[in-house]
């Protein structure tokens, strides 16, 4: 596959974006305090434990992203993608450190999460035995998703509003990170696969099954650190979840319009232009220690 001709079929705008971007990595630490891993957010367990559920799925899921992508590296002709894709590696790579990190102390206090960690990484595993196209499908159908995420915490301060600083400026930059790369995978797989119906399919294909399966296994997790915590029948708790994530704050009903537009056949992921938000970034990261 030409990637020239790739790249013709990307929308003007997708194409401006893509060009004014190139991923850094960057090597920080959080320093996250241990006694607020349960209330972070706004004092609500129900929040702050979903979130952290979330997490769970990153230092196991990133190193799957970074295989995927990287068994088509030696397969990009572009230098800019090249250097794309290194960037990208170096991001995920510092992801999963600090989420690592982060997921200890959560496996402090709720031995159950450290079980699905163990099992989302059996499950990882075991789709290693695919087809390398099949992964890179499940990652360029994932980082849509957590894209997607990233631009609705960014988008929404109400989210982080009242957070520990320290645990809101980790997923802050988390959500900065995706949004700078979140067309990277995506590119590797649009210069190696095209743009044909095979492709497409497989792609949007790929999107389906990994909704299904992660919402199968995170939901059943988060309820299971939900009941660790004792709040399972706190109907007050859930109420203020609801409120901000479906009603006050509609988070989730904001994800579902972009969630579908990866089902057009000429999607590409710049055609969400948020790369404004990448302004943010120094700001944002200031006051954060460099790694030693």
């Amino acid at each position: 596959m030409n990637p020239s001709a790739t790249i013709s079929n990307i929308s003007g705008l997708a194409r401006k974006a893509q060009a004014a971007i190139l991923p850094t990595r960057r090597d920080i630490r959080f320093d996250l305090p241990a006694e607020h891993i349960a209330d972070w957010n706004k004092g609500s367990v129900h929040l702050s434990q979903f979130m952290n559920t979330l997490s769970i799925f990153f230092p196991v899921g990133e190193r799957f992203f970074i295989d995927a992508v990287r068994q088509y590296r030696d397969r990009i002709t572009d230098p800019e993608l090249q250097k794309a894709v290194t960037a990208f590696i170096g991001q995920e790579a510092m992801h999963g450190r600090e989420h690592e990190e982060y997921n200890e102390l959560l496996f402090a206090r709720v031995p159950e999460a450290a079980q699905v960690e163990r099992f989302v990484f059996a499950l990882l595993e075991n789709l290693k035995k695919l087809p390398p196209r099949m992964r890179l499908s499940a990652t360029i159908a994932l980082e849509h998703f957590t894209a997607i995420l990233a631009n609705e915490l960014l988008s929404e301060p109400r989210v982080l509003e009242n957070a520990e600083p320290r645990f809101a400026r980790l997923w802050r930059w988390h959500a900065l990170e995706e949004t700078e790369h979140k067309a990277v995978a995506f590119d590797v797989w649009d210069t190696v696969m095209g743009r044909g119906t095979g492709a497409y399919l497989e792609r949007t294909g790929g999107l389906v099954l990994a909704t299904v399966i992660f919402w199968s296994i995170a939901i059943p997790a988060y309820l299971a650190v939900i009941r660790r915590e004792g709040r399972l029948t706190d109907l007050k708790g859930w109420r203020f979840f609801f409120q901000h994530s479906f009603t006050k704050v509609p988070f989730f009903p904001r994800l579902l319009r972009p969630y579908l537009d990866y089902f057009r056949r000429d999607f590409h992921p710049w055609d969400h232009d948020n790369r404004h938000f990448l302004d943010e970034i120094d700001s944002t990261l200031g006051e954060l220690r460099p790694a030693a």
